[in-house]
């Protein structure tokens, strides 16, 4: 632990001590590192940070434009931040993330505040204790300022990306549209400026499509890189946790807080020896796009449903662009040789086999006061809650995941994906994949069930476990934003760091919510 706090420590030092002296700092663009700076320079506490994010919260979630991102508030987040300043006057700062309020998708298990996968029936229900990486991040200082809407864990509302205790919530870009799916509210918050980053999780698409849209950096990292202890979760062999945040450092310096082994979820040995010597953070550079060498996947435009948006694939083609203009050699296109769409479609994902096996292993580290036991419990005979008949049919009819030969296909299709995509990296010598997340803006609120809101994701990364970063494009002509994906070997963070950084530093493709403006307040000098 005391080497983890050096190194982060360090890489902290490194990012501030070259920053030229600024007279002011706006809250709303305001990078991780700038807010230490004020920190430091005695202009801002994390108890005014801390009100600072609240008084947003208060003015816009419910309020205002009704983002309708948050389920639960810390209600000891100042006296938390409190603690935090006091400490960091004797002993100083644990990490770059000492005294930085955090947002987190309601699948994160908080101790202290109910988690709930914004399923009604466990509305108010606290779990046993905190996740993993929960826990990394209150023991490097950060405070968990909010738990966060998102599409029902457990039941199947009627609209599109909801929940049956916070309904849905709306893109601050568009407030007629989604602001993704499951991690939707995460996406919204992080947008809106609720928090300084958030945490988002993924079965399928749920980091990478509500980072497209909410206009933010998102990055699905190599399957076992993060623990899910702690977590709730459908994909034994795949779910993810990952950051989300308007800025690649902000992100990395998350990263670099809750990446790593965990003995309490063995999927996360795969990471042994993998995990980069230095920080993440340090793999951050403005010039990253020269030198590199990238493949535009020909098969990654074929997801047209909804019908691809001519002006987004425009855009698509303009962020291409940006790599070969600023040093990198962009081979156009490479190709898989297969109909990628057919064939995600044809291998079923691993959660459908694998979803009540996760959810009796998460209810199982629940403590005795814990309401339900197991999935069966969890999941029927909750009257006016819409639950999910897949569920009910895998329940009734369990699945042997030792020998069921449906299960054993599904798993093979993934490896032999995963195989192809890194031999197609190998022929070309790529450091990474680059195509549009999707070819659609965010989908319209409504019923489910309307042709207009069905949505074929990309779910190349999550079926084979290799990392993806997102990154913004940009905002197509009625401002909604839309991401490209960046996608790498296992563990390549460093390389999509690298490359993620340098389209950053040469694009301008960010912008606050023009729904949830600054506030008074919100500019702090030093």
């Amino acid at each position: 632990m005391k080497r983890f706090r050096l190194a982060l420590l360090l890489a902290f030092g490194l990012l501030l001590l070259p920053r030229a002296e600024s007279a002011s700092l706006e809250l709303s663009t305001a990078t991780i590192a700038d807010l230490q700076a004020a920190m430091d320079k005695g202009a801002l506490t994390s108890e005014k940070l801390t009100q600072l994010y609240l008084a947003r919260i208060d003015a816009y979630d419910q309020k205002g434009p009704g983002i309708r991102s948050v389920l639960f508030l810390n209600p000891g987040a100042l006296e938390e931040a409190r603690t935090l300043d006091a400490e960091r006057k004797t002993k100083g700062p644990r990490s770059p993330l000492h005294g930085i309020p955090i947002v987190v998708k309601d699948v994160f298990d908080t101790h202290d505040m109910p988690t709930t996968g914004g399923y009604l029936p466990l509305k108010g229900v606290k779990p046993t204790k905190d996740a993993y990486v929960v826990r990394r991040l209150r023991e490097a200082g950060a405070i968990i300022l909010a738990k966060l809407n998102q599409s029902d864990w457990y039941a199947q509302p009627e609209n599109v990306a909801a929940s049956t205790l916070g309904g849905n919530t709306h893109n601050p870009y568009d407030l007629t549209r989604t602001s993704g799916w499951s991690s939707s509210g995460t996406g919204a918050a992080v947008a809106a400026v609720f928090a300084a980053a958030g945490l988002g999780s993924e079965t399928g698409f749920s980091i990478r499509t509500p980072t497209s849209d909410s206009n933010l950096f998102g990055l699905s990292t190599t399957s076992g890189l993060i623990s899910r202890d702690g977590q709730m979760w459908s994909y034994i062999t795949g779910e993810r946790g990952g950051p989300m945040a308007r800025s690649v450092l902000d992100l990395c310096l998350v990263l670099d807080v809750i990446a790593g082994f965990d003995s309490n979820d063995l999927w996360t040995a795969q990471s042994l020896g993998q995990m980069p010597e230095k920080t993440y953070v340090s793999f951050i550079d403005p010039k990253g796009l020269r030198g590199a060498r990238v493949g535009v996947l020909k098969e990654a435009w074929d997801f047209n449903e909804p019908a691809a948006d001519p002006e987004i694939v425009e855009m698509a083609k303009k962020a291409i662009a940006v790599f070969g203009n600023n040093g990198a050699k962009v081979v156009d296109p490479v190709s898989l040789g297969i109909d990628l769409p057919r064939f995600l479609a044809a291998n079923s994902f691993p959660s459908r086999y694998e979803r009540i096996a996760a959810i009796d292993h998460y209810l199982e580290r629940q403590g005795p006061g814990y309401p339900f036991k197991d999935a069966r419990a969890l999941l029927l005979d909750h009257p006016g809650v819409p639950g999910r008949p897949a569920d009910k049919e895998l329940i009734e009819k369990p699945v042997d995941l030792n020998r069921d030969p449906e299960y054993r296909a599904t798993l093979q299709g993934k490896v032999a994906l995963r195989k192809a995509l890194v031999e197609l990296m190998d022929r070309y010598q790529l450091d990474a994949l680059i195509y549009p997340h999707k070819l659609s803006k965010p989908l319209k609120l409504g019923p489910r069930t309307d042709p207009e809101r069905q949505y074929t994701a990309n779910q190349t990364s999550p079926l084979t476990g290799l990392p993806a970063f997102i990154v913004p494009m940009g905002f197509t002509a009625d401002g909604n934003p839309v991401g490209l994906e960046i996608l790498g070997r296992p563990w390549s963070e460093p390389t999509l760091i690298k490359l993620a950084s340098g389209f950053e530093a040469v694009t301008k493709n960010r912008k606050t919510p023009p729904s949830t403006p600054p506030l008074p307040g919100e500019t702090v000098t030093y």
